[in-house]
């Protein structure tokens, strides 16, 4: 390649320094892109690639840009394809420059840094994350929102702990040391997504780390700081005091417990519909649907602070005039945490500004609403936030109300406020008005009504006569300044003089605004710490006057907490089914837990609500745990350390892991992770394998679980072999979700009740999904042959002709199955525990029926169950009773 020229030298001698980052290279009104950043930023963005220089083809430079007006809307989508975008700008005046113009970076936009644009969602965080090892198998993590200023930061034990961790902030960004091993850097890109960052620079920033005792931890924090500060080049006074947790203070919810439960998005969509968070959000700000989702996210262990959750939210349910109110007025606030961080970080507005004022207007109304309801918890919480009323005062008297969106085009400073501004704009006014004066006046004089005063930036204020109307100018009245197609343009010694008046006082007036501004907003900056506690006081007030909303249009319970370890719920509900399906027709359900009872063994048809039974009480745990009210008639909970689940079937094909593995998987988490205080749902363990070696598992884990851990676990399991183990395990107790047969087809009652199921439906559940009639006929006679334990007949007809298989399926189609001969041949099943005896049941079935009972099994079998009441039912029962005894 030739010499290049100097301005691409100093080009290649930046990028060499962002080589991670697509260069943002300003020249005149675009921002340019060469070289490989060019070629794949054209192909990123769908935008025309050219080049750059004269003579052979390898000489040429490939180049594209995009307008440096519009540029925010290619860097986005860069950002959210997790690319990086250092931004170089001009840094001295083109007129005044000798040689190249010098130019730096002046920020490097980074998927953690972004501050602003449609990739920022307002009800969500935006985490950028940094990981420093401290010792052997133990790891740093601190965490910085950019948007917010929340600064937090642990210490994890084990590479499972912190990936659980780390992906509880869902970070699109994570900081490493360069030091990372090349297998951790792929496992954390591959199961988080995320764009991995390098820094080692680890230089102590003692006020923001002041609270924070462990050094090791303080370097994690340092290390995040230091990346912070080489990307945005701003001002970070919005930061908060890092802020140290563990994770032990929170209810221990994996990311697969998470991802089973949808609690802040579904399983198959990604979407916030459908899930936990869905249900819950009835907030008013952006700063209490991120609140309410970390809330989420973190349940709570404390027993006192969730209980003074859940007293507030009693009060706000109770006093409906007051939460109304308060609704009110929070629909009045705006995002007081974001506008603090675009204060400290320098691209604040005057529209920013105005927000500012108007929520800080809305504060003593809500802080004189919350005072109002009676409660100790909100006295606490307004004791702890400041109106701010200096400040809004400030904003009130210094800012327009509709100021630009640009801060550098005058108009956003209030008259009054600085006495040399009105000054300005007093010669402007009055300039303004002279010169109004003068066109009527000259209309007036020269007889010319066309006659009119202009402006424009080039030529400044003329004078504007038609040319028809030329001939009526007395000779000599004004001085020629430019001719058009159809008019002529004047000027006068008097005109100019006023003109200089009046640009000069604009001129003025436009840089003095700015300067006033720049002033107001460093004002402002003395009050970001106290309007990060007020937001904090607002978003709270915000997630419990939403829990008291939800809980009134869903008819939810106060739960009450105990640490005795009892779980008691009452007609508890799937808070997201039930919201799902038409009202009224959830189905509600019991669950009773205790230490005598501290496992369920869950049979039941396919379909029948198995797994929303298991997910309700996990749900319902969670909610109360967060101080929201419950979906039941009454309900007691204990405070559960931990929740897991191991609930649907998900492979995990990248990592080389099956659906069994995946299964075993998680099970070994929670099997090794639970405590007695802890809460287990089980699913269907051992259906990826064989049939005995399933069995072997889950009846090895069910013991395991009883004897060794003692943890409340709901376990559910179409192995009914392992109904037994009531009789050896004293705290397991069996129960299975209902279902009748009517017509020949299977109706699911979806209700929980003692004892065990006996049958799994598995073939009418084919049925509702419309499998071919002849497979269906087919399945039915290998079951029919399986409950006579005819099992090599069954192997040889599979290894028939398909011509074989036509005549029997066409056999069975033709043939009609008596429907109490079928009950009759109860399965005979293959089982751990020995083989179930069925003589008696066949002998009783041959047993004659008289009259008088074909009679009561007629008027039985043509009931319609599902369209009478309970009540009802139990009247039918009782007159087949009296029937019988006659």
């Amino acid at each position: 390649m030739s010499k290049q020229t100097p301005m691409m030298e100093q080009y290649l001698r930046i990028k060499a320094q962002y080589e991670d980052a697509f260069l943002f290279f300003r020249l005149g009104d675009f921002y340019e892109l060469f070289l490989e950043d060019a070629i794949k930023a054209a192909k990123e963005l769908e935008i025309t690639l050219t080049s750059r220089g004269k003579g052979a083809e390898e000489d040429r430079i490939p180049m594209c840009g995009v307008p440096y007006h519009s540029a925010e809307q290619y860097i986005v989508q860069l950002i959210k394809k997790g690319y990086k975008v250092a931004i170089c700008e001009q840094t001295e005046d083109p007129q005044q420059a000798k040689g190249v113009v010098k130019r730096e970076v002046v920020q490097v936009i980074t998927p953690g840094t972004v501050m602003e644009g449609n990739i920022i969602e307002e009800k969500d965080n935006n985490y950028l994350v940094s990981i420093t090892p401290l010792a052997e198998d133990r790891f740093g993590i601190a965490a910085v929102d950019m948007t917010t200023g929340e600064f937090k930061v642990t210490a994890i034990d084990g590479l499972e702990g912190l990936y659980h961790e780390v992906a509880v902030y869902k970070p699109k960004e994570l900081v490493i040391p360069s030091t990372f091993s090349e297998d951790m850097q792929q496992h954390l890109q591959k199961n988080l997504g995320v764009t991995l960052s390098f820094e080692d620079g680890q230089a102590v920033d003692n006020t923001l780390f002041h609270k924070i005792e462990e050094e090791a931890l303080v370097k994690t924090c340092a290390r995040l700081l230091n990346y912070l500060k080489k990307t945005t080049k701003r001002s970070l006074d919005h930061l908060q005091p890092a802020i140290y947790y563990m994770a032990n203070e929170y209810m221990g919810v994996d990311v697969h417990s998470k991802r089973n439960l949808e609690l802040v998005e579904t399983l198959r969509e990604k979407k916030k519909q459908g899930s936990l968070l869905w249900v819950l959000d009835e907030t008013e700000t952006a700063m209490g649907g991120r609140h309410l989702k970390q809330w989420i996210e973190r349940p709570l262990v404390s027993k006192d602070l969730i209980e003074k959750r859940l007293s507030l939210v009693e009060t706000l349910l109770d006093r409906f005039f007051e939460r109304e109110s308060l609704r009110e007025q929070l629909n009045g606030v705006y995002d007081l945490e974001r506008l603090s961080g675009k204060v400290a970080f320098g691209n604040v507005n005057g529209r920013d500004m105005i927000q500012l004022k108007r929520s800080l207007q809305q504060v003593p109304q809500i802080f004189e609403t919350a005072a109002k309801l009676g409660n100790g918890y909100a006295d606490e919480l307004i004791g702890q936030g400041e109106n701010c009323e200096g400040l809004r005062e400030l904003l009130e008297t210094s800012l327009q109300e509709e100021p630009p969106l640009s801060i550098t085009e005058g108009n956003i400073i209030k008259d009054g406020y600085n006495q040399e501004l009105d000054k300005y704009r007093d010669a402007m006014r009055n300039g303004k008005t002279w010169i109004a004066g003068l066109e009527q006046q000259e209309r007036a004089e020269t007889g010319i009504k066309s006659l009119k005063i202009g402006f424009n930036k080039v030529f400044g204020y003329y004078i504007e006569v038609t040319k028809a109307n030329i001939p009526h100018l007395p000779e000599g009245r004004y001085e020629r300044k430019q001719t058009l197609s159809n008019a002529e343009r004047y000027i006068t010694e008097e005109l100019k003089e006023k003109e200089t008046l009046i640009l000069e006082a604009e001129e003025k007036s436009v840089k003095l605004e700015y300067e006033l501004f720049m002033e107001i907003r460093e004002k402002v900056k003395a009050y970001i710490r106290p309007l990060q506690k007020l937001a904090s006081v607002i978003s709270t007030l915000d997630v419990l006057q939403s829990f008291a909303e939800v809980a009134e249009k869903n008819h939810y319970v106060k739960p009450k907490v105990v640490y005795n370890g009892e779980v008691k719920i009452t007609d508890g509900r799937h808070p997201v089914v039930e919201k799902m399906i038409d009202e009224g027709d959830y189905v509600s359900n019991d669950i009773h837990l205790d230490h005598e009872q501290e496992m369920l063994l869950i049979t039941g048809p396919n379909m029948a609500g198995k797994s929303t039974y298991m997910r309700q009480l996990a749900l319902i745990s969670i909610m109360a745990q967060v101080g929201s009210f419950v979906p039941a008639s009454a309900a007691t909970l204990p405070v559960f350390d931990q929740i897991f689940t191991r609930i649907g079937a998900a492979d995990d094909l990248a990592q080389g892991q099956s659906t069994f593995m995946v299964e075993m998987l998680e099970t070994k988490h929670a099997v090794s992770r639970a405590t007695k205080n802890s809460l287990i749902l089980l699913d269907e363990i051992g259906r990826g394998t064989s049939t005995y070696d399933g069995m072997a598992l889950a009846q090895a884990i069910i013991e395991y679980i009883h004897h060794e851990i003692g943890a409340k676990t709901l376990f559910s399991t179409h192995y009914h072999e392992l109904t037994s183990l009531a009789n050896d395990l004293p705290r397991l107790k069996n129960v299975h979700v209902s279902a009748i047969e009517e017509d020949g087809k299977v109706v699911f009652l979806h209700k929980v009740i003692d004892g065990a199921a006996d049958r799994s439906y598995g073939i009418y559940v084919a049925e509702l999904a419309e499998l071919p009639p002849k497979l269906i006929s087919r399945a039915k006679t290998i079951l029919h042959d399986f409950e006579n334990g005819d099992k090599h007949s069954i192997v040889k007809e599979v290894d028939e002709s398909h011509q074989a298989f036509e005549e029997v399926s066409a056999a069975v189609e033709e043939t009609v199955i008596d429907t109490s001969t079928q009950q009759a041949h109860d399965m005979e099943q293959l089982t751990l525990f020995g083989t179930i005896d069925k003589e008696n049941e066949e002998e009783s079935s041959k047993k004659k029926l008289s009259s008088k009972e074909k009679t009561i099994v007629d008027e039985i079998q043509k009931l319609n169950l599902l369209h009478i009441t309970p009540i009802q039912a139990i009247q039918v029962l009782d007159e087949l009773q009296r029937k019988l005894r006659k």
